[in-house]
């Protein structure tokens, strides 16, 4: 039952390792405080070294008693993933929370040739995850988020055309990254059960979120309009980071949590209490996340080779 259900209802997690990443700002870092608050050590894991600094020392100052460390992270270069992984500092982990993302992007390139959005906020995590995957398969009762959107429901992937190469709408770009991301829940829930193992796989949005995600895309291209449109609906609109949080949360740590859930804010999906989530029925194909695993696995040249 999740009536209600809201941050103090966070389990303690004294004894816990977390890895949040997208850390810096919006939900992630709400979801790094309110965790390192139920006492677990967690790992900011951001792009930039400078907020990804202060946001270490403002957490520090919210919660002085955190055990929180800023630790570098650019999920749009393979590089970087594979050495945060490789320098990973903990015997254990027990929350992976893929959490950073952009969104609506003009088009770009991340550092491996990928379209941004895909790169960012499916492969990034895809490699990450397989990386860490010997340590959440080692630690008791561990678990995976990935924060998808209800806009997921715009666009399925296209496994001809993973990185918009025929043709770039950022919208369309945007839902099927999402819908990668609840593809990737799925069949790791499924391979994590075939193997026997405990680790939960599990999916979470935010619903509308004020956060400083939706404004990117229109500063970087200057549209100063649609960036004071985009803010006023955040203002009048939005429910702040604080509730968009929870659902991520409540996928973390509820003890009801069940593999290849799906979290959201309220029944409708926008804002509220988290509840299970409506979802697109192409996000459950089994076909469709295989073949979306196999090529992810050959675009970044990480194997899932436990599971």
């Amino acid at each position: 039952m999740t009536q209600g259900w809201n941050a103090r209802d966070i389990p303690d997690q004294s004894g816990r390792t977390a890895v949040v990443t997208g850390a810096n700002s919006g939900i992630g870092y709400v979801t790094a405080r309110e965790l390192a608050r139920r006492g677990a050590r967690v790992l900011l894991a951001c792009r930039s070294e400078a907020r990804g600094q202060e946001a270490q020392a403002r957490l520090r100052r919210e919660v002085p008693d955190a055990d929180a460390e800023f630790v570098p992270l650019d999920l749009a270069d393979l590089a970087s993933v594979r050495e945060f992984a490789a320098a990973y500092p903990h015997e254990g982990l027990d929350l992976l929370i893929n959490n950073a993302g952009v969104m609506a992007l003009p088009y770009g390139q991340t550092a491996d040739g990928f379209e941004t959005q895909f790169g960012v906020n499916h492969l990034g995590h895809f490699a990450l995850t397989g990386l860490l995957l010997p340590k959440l398969l080692d630690t008791p009762g561990a678990r995976v988020v990935s924060v998808s959107s209800g806009m997921h429901a715009i666009a399925n992937v296209d496994i001809g055309d993973l990185n918009s190469e025929h043709r770039y709408r950022r919208w369309v770009a945007y839902g099927r990254s999402k819908t990668a991301n609840l593809l990737f829940i799925h069949e790791l829930a499924r391979r994590l059960e075939a193997a026997g193992s405990d680790v939960i796989a599990a999916a979470a949005h935010p619903g509308y979120a004020a956060t400083n995600l939706q404004t990117a895309g229109t500063k970087m291209e200057g549209r100063a309009t649609a960036t004071r449109v985009v803010e006023l609906g955040n203002r009048v609109l939005a429910q702040p980071a604080e509730a968009g949080a929870l659902p991520t949360l409540y996928a973390a740590t509820a003890p009801a949590v069940h593999p290849d859930s799906f979290t959201g804010p309220g029944r409708l999906g926008w804002r509220g209490a988290p509840a299970p989530s409506w979802r697109a029925k192409w996000t459950r194909d089994d076909v469709a996340g295989e073949r979306l695993w196999i090529a992810s696995e050959q675009l970044t040249g990480v194997p899932y080779k436990k599971i």
